[in-house]
């Protein structure tokens, strides 16, 4: 294989494997219950909610379920009435979350084809996990300037990007779901995104530094 074609091949993974990073954090901290479960204490989401810490938790499962593969198509909650524009909105983000989990499943599958191949005597390129680290990093760099320095700046141009209406800013009478996921949850769920991003770099730069003395 000639360099033109390796690098090309490398730089193709390396930004595959960079948004494939994001989803894979972004789906563990879906899939992360447990810092909800603590945050209903720790945010007192009990009493902004009206609801004790078991309907809560009910009704974020609901929520959480419907967002996951496999999941319910109609998101219904155990205890709370949701308006249409809601009903459309959670619908958008089912539709970006279920996106994310396709990309992390065919990202794991690569990687273990991959590897697959490497524990075959054969030699795949490795230079797309260096280059991918530096995209991943300079994302995850510049997210967690911007929740740092900003949050509801950050919180407030993320929704613009990702969606092309406003029903995301929920009004609490006819979307009573909103008292139970303060901006803090988010924030907290923020920060452990960009965690997981920083890990699976860090993950990845080992691999390569050890792969290309081989």
């Amino acid at each position: 294989m000639n360099n033109g074609l390796r690098r090309t091949i490398d730089l193709a993974a390396a930004v595959f494997a960079a948004v494939a990073v994001i989803c894979i954090a972004v789906t563990l901290t879906v899939l992360f219950r447990p810092l909800y479960y603590w945050d209903i204490e720790q945010l007192d989401i009990e009493r902004q909610a009206g609801l004790s810490a078991a309907q809560i938790r009910e009704n974020y499962d609901a929520l959480i379920d419907y967002n996951l593969l496999g999941g319910p198509e109609e998101l219904v909650f155990p205890d709370l009435p949701m308006s249409e524009q809601g009903r459309i909105h959670f619908a958008e983000v089912k539709e970006i979350f279920i996106a994310m989990q396709v990309i992390a499943l065919a990202a794991v599958f690569l990687l273990a084809l991959w590897l697959c191949l490497r524990l075959r005597g054969r030699r795949p390129p490795c230079g797309w996990m260096r280059m991918s680290g530096f995209v991943a990093a300079a994302v995850a760099l510049v997210t967690g300037a911007a929740v740092l320095i900003d949050w509801d700046f950050a919180f407030t141009t993320m929704h613009r990007i990702f969606f092309r209406n406003d029903y995301w800013i929920f009004d609490a009478e006819t979307d009573p779901v909103i008292r139970m996921l303060p901006e803090e949850f988010f924030l907290h769920c923020g920060l452990l995104i960009i965690l997981l991003v920083l890990l699976q770099i860090a993950a990845l730069q080992i691999a390569y530094r050890r792969l290309k003395h081989e």
